[in-house]
């Protein structure tokens, strides 16, 4: 899936792009709305972005997961190996897995204090009252819904085209970086 970034500085642009969408058989659950104004977005009864698309959690559990397996395997691969302490294997896998588990809640911690790594850029245009559409759409469906967006919507800025798959190595600018 790809995902489609347009800004925009209306609640009237919002509301329409959002009726267009759903004429088109786009639920709330394929675009998200970044805004300042929630309280706008409710009582226009858009679909705002949760906290999914507005904080690093995904991403920061994901990194949390990869760093617990990698302390896990790395300190109880050689005890397991040499089991001094005549455990079952199936102990020494638990074990392991508590390492992953503690890992994800340790990375979702510090993944819901923080921002997205993807529409961090955003945050100026969002602090100054414009609204981030975000819309997920199949890489074939791209085209068209530019195009659309072009026709309909020429209020609305595409700001990029990015996919919608986290990357747990991504920097904040985007680069990808190797532990």
């Amino acid at each position: 899936m790809k995902r489609l970034y347009y800004l925009t500085s209306t609640l009237t642009s919002v509301e329409a792009i959002s009726n267009d969408l759903h004429s088109r058989g786009i639920s709330d659950w394929r675009f998200h709305i970044v805004s300042k104004n929630e309280t706008g977005l409710y009582t226009h009864q858009l679909h705002s972005a949760n906290s999914l698309y507005r904080t690093d959690l995904v991403r920061f559990v994901e990194r949390g997961v990869i760093l617990g397996g990698l302390i896990g395997c790395s300190l109880i691969a050689p005890l397991a190996i040499t089991n001094p302490f005549n455990l079952a294997m199936g102990a020494w896998l638990a074990i392991s897995l508590f390492c992953i588990l503690v890992g994800a809640w340790v990375g979702g911690i510090g993944g819901i204090s923080s921002e997205n790594y993807k529409i961090r850029r955003f945050n100026q245009s969002i602090e100054k009252g414009q609204y981030l559409i975000m819309i997920d759409l199949r890489k074939k469906d791209v085209e068209e819904m530019t195009t659309l967006m072009t026709q309909n919507h020429p209020e609305a800025i595409l700001q990029g085209l990015d996919s919608t798959i986290t990357n747990p190595l991504a920097s904040p600018d985007g680069k990808v970086h190797i532990i």
